[in-house]
């Protein structure tokens, strides 16, 4: 199973540049990485990165990550993934802009 993580531009351009990372403040402050799945992403975006541009999308497969990936719940009582580790840029899959058209951000159709 894919899921995603939303980063904005720089922080995707230092995940690049150091091959790693803990992300974004928002996972730093929590103590673990925020990942969502493809019917969590966009609520996501809306929710956390409302009128935001220069974001990417940035898949990830969840068995790749091991022990350190947990589901708990959050949001409206769903299970998210959250991973309690440094994430390396060998794991992301692929990574694609996700661009702002009237508000809302535009995921790829390919998302599955």
């Amino acid at each position: 199973m894919l899921i995603y993580k939303i980063l904005r531009a720089d922080e995707w351009s230092a995940f690049q540049s150091q091959g790693e990372t803990l992300g974004a403040p928002i996972d730093l402050s929590d103590g673990f990485i925020h990942f969502s799945t493809a019917t969590q992403a966009a609520e996501t975006a809306a929710k956390h990165f409302a009128d935001a541009e220069g974001l990417w999308l940035l898949a990830f497969e969840a068995d790749s990550l091991g022990d350190a990936l947990k589901w708990e719940v959050s949001r409206n009582d769903a299970l998210f993934p959250h991973l309690y580790r440094k994430m390396t840029l060998a794991e992301v899959l692929w990574a694609k802009p996700l661009p702002l058209q009237g508000g809302v951000h535009q995921f790829p159709d390919a998302m599955v």
